[in-house]
C-alpha cells in the first residue's frame, strides 16, 4: 500500500515526509542548525508539542528556550519534574502537597507541607533525583480525560485546589500529563521528553525553596539567585491577604463568585488595601523631613490612584501632599520612541522628559 507523503516547508526548504511522522522526528534532521534545542513546533503559525503528528502540508517554524512560549514550557516541564522528584525522594505519605508561591527573579519559590522535613539535605536527594530523571529522557505523555474523572483524581490524590478548578470548568475533557506513574495537571505545553530540563538549581529560602532556572536571554546557564526581600514581603503579604478572604486558589475564588461574595470580597480588599497605605503614611512622617515619595510601576499599574490614596492618608495625618502625575511630563506624541513593532513605546525612560522633571524637582527642592 502506498505511504501518502506529507509536504513540509520549513526555513524556505520543502522536504517530504510520511504522513502521521511524529514532529519529534522531524527536528533530528535539524540537530545542530538551531541555536538551542527545539522544544516546540509552529504549525501554520499554531503552536504543537512534538509528540503531535503530521496530518497535512504545512510551514513548521521552531520554537526554543529563547522564544516566549519555549521558555514557558521549559518552566513549566521543569516544575513537573520537580514535584515527581519530591513526592519520589520524601515519600507520597509524607508529603501532603507542594505549593507554588511566585517568581523571585528568574527564580520560582516553593513551600512544602507535610511530615517530611525541608531541609538542604533533602534538596540534595531532590537534585539527585531530578538529575536522574533528566539523563534517562523520560517522555512526557498527556491524555485526555473527562472533567469528572479529572475532579474524581484529584481528590484522590488530595490535590483538594485542583479538585476545587475543575468543579468549575466548562469543558468537558481535560488534559493531563503524566510522567511514569505521577501525573497532574498544566495549563500550557510541555517539552517532549526530560532530557530537555538540564538547567536549575535549587535552594532553600525563606520557610521554603526556590528552583532557579536560566533566562530567557541565555537559556542554558543559571544566574546566580539574587532575592528581593521587600517585594517578596509583599508577595508574602499579598498572599495572607489571600489566605484571609478564603480565596488563596482559583477555585476557591470562583466558589465565592457562585455564591454571591463578590462585593463583600472587594470591601474587604479595599479595607485591607486602605490599612496598608494608612500604615505607609505612617512610616513617612516617622521618618521626617521627608520630601519626595516615588511610586514605580508600569503603564494603568494604578500610580496615579495609589498616589491620591496616599495623599489622603497623609493629609489625614496633618500633612500637606501635592501629587504630580509622571503623565504630565510625557515628551510629544511625535517624539516618543517606537517599539520592535512600530508601536509608541510609553514604557521607556526616553518617553519622558527627564531634564524637565529633573528641573522642575530641584526647583520644588529650593
Amino acid at each position: 500500500m502506498e505511504q501518502t507523503m506529507i509536504k513540509v516547508t520549513i526555513n524556505g526548504e520543502t522536504r517530504e515526509y510520511p504522513k502521521m511522522t511524529p514532529y519529534s522526528e522531524i527536528i533530528r534532521d535539524y540537530e545542530g542548525k538551531t541555536e538551542y534545542p527545539v522544544i516546540l513546533v509552529t504549525e501554520n503559525g499554531k503552536l504543537r508539542e512534538l509528540h503531535k503528528k503530521l496530518q497535512h502540508d504545512c510551514t513548521l517554524g521552531f520554537i526554543t528556550a529563547k522564544d516566549s512560549a519555549g521558555r514557558k514550557t521549559y518552566r513549566r516541564s521543569a516544575i513537573f519534574i520537580l514535584l515527581k522528584a519530591i513526592f519520589d525522594v520524601a515519600g507520597k505519605e509524607n508529603v501532603d502537597h507542594v505549593v507554588i508561591h511566585y517568581s523571585i527573579g528568574n527564580a520560582l519559590y516553593f513551600t512544602m507541607k507535610g511530615s517530611a522535613t525541608l531541609d538542604q539535605e533533602l534538596l540534595d536527594r531532590v537534585k539527585v533525583r531530578m538529575r536522574e530523571l533528566v539523563d534517562r529522557k523520560l517522555p512526557i505523555c498527556k491524555r485526555s480525560v473527562s472533567t469528572d474523572d479529572a475532579v474524581s483524581m484529584f481528590h484522590r490524590h488530595h490535590m483538594y485546589d485542583k479538585e476545587k478548578l475543575f468543579r468549575y470548568r466548562r469543558s468537558s475533557r481535560v488534559n493531563i500529563y503524566n510522567l511514569e506513574e505521577f501525573e497532574d495537571y498544566f495549563y500550557g505545553y510541555m517539552v517532549w521528553h526530560t532530557g530537555y530540563l538540564k538547567y536549575f538549581k535549587l535552594y532553600p529560602y525563606d520557610e521554603g525553596f526556590v528552583m532557579q532556572m536560566p533566562t530567557r536571554k541565555e537559556p542554558e546557564k543559571l544566574p546566580p539567585f539574587t532575592p528581593s526581600p521587600k517585594i517578596f514581603q509583599v508577595q508574602k503579604e499579598a498572599e495572607k491577604w489571600g489566605e484571609m478572604m478564603g480565596v488563596s486558589v482559583v477555585g476557591e475564588l470562583n466558589e465565592k463568585i457562585s455564591k454571591g461574595k463578590m462585593q463583600e470580597l472587594l470591601l474587604i480588599s479595599e479595607a485591607l488595601q486602605e490599612g496598608r497605605i494608612s500604615k505607609i503614611a505612617e512610616q513617612i512622617i516617622e521618618r521626617g523631613g521627608v520630601k519626595f515619595v516615588m511610586i514605580a510601576g508600569p503603564s494603568s499599574s494604578g500610580k496615579t490612584t495609589f498616589s491620591h490614596r496616599l495623599s489622603i492618608q497623609l493629609a489625614a495625618h496633618g500633612m500637606k501632599p501635592h501629587p504630580i502625575a509622571v503623565d504630565n511630563y510625557f515628551v510629544n506624541r511625535e517624539d516618543t520612541p517606537r517599539d520592535e513593532n512600530g508601536n509608541y513605546n510609553y514604557e521607556c525612560l526616553e518617553a519622558i522628559d527627564v531634564e524637565l522633571f529633573n528641573r522642575d524637582m530641584n526647583a520644588l527642592l529650593k
